[in-house]
């Protein structure tokens, strides 16, 4: 059973849902900020997704500072900038026995709170 979360830690909606969930010392905390994230983790996590867009933040600054909003752009462009940038990563992202469970949105929270209470049974 394997259990990750990508986050940041000076990010205070990362820091209540990790409080609300209960999360311990059986997840490994990856800090994106200070830890990037290497491109053999971006493939897990794309895989998982089934595409690198659901794992990118339009709410991110950089999005309207760069002009991305005016672009089109592919999958190949959403991997390179949340391996560039780690601000483009949709957080938290949870990863729990094979799951994915990406952003803060209530639905997300809710589904990762089912997954972890499945696993206790």
């Amino acid at each position: 059973m394997s259990k990750k979360i990508y986050h940041l830690s000076t990010c205070s909606t990362c820091k209540r849902i990790i409080k609300e969930l209960g999360i311990g010392e059986e997840f490994v905390y990856q800090d994106i900020k200070t830890e990037a994230i290497t491109p053999e983790q971006i493939e897990e996590m794309a895989q998982l997704s089934g595409t690198y867009e659901r794992l990118f933040s339009r709410v991110a600054r950089k999005y309207r500072l760069m002009g991305l909003k005016d672009q089109q752009l592919e999958e190949a462009d959403y991997r390179r900038l949340i391996l560039e940038e780690y601000t483009f990563l949709k957080r938290p992202v949870f990863l729990i026995d094979g799951q994915i469970f990406i952003g803060n949105t209530k639905k997300n929270i809710a589904a990762v709170k089912a997954a972890l209470n499945s696993g206790k049974e």
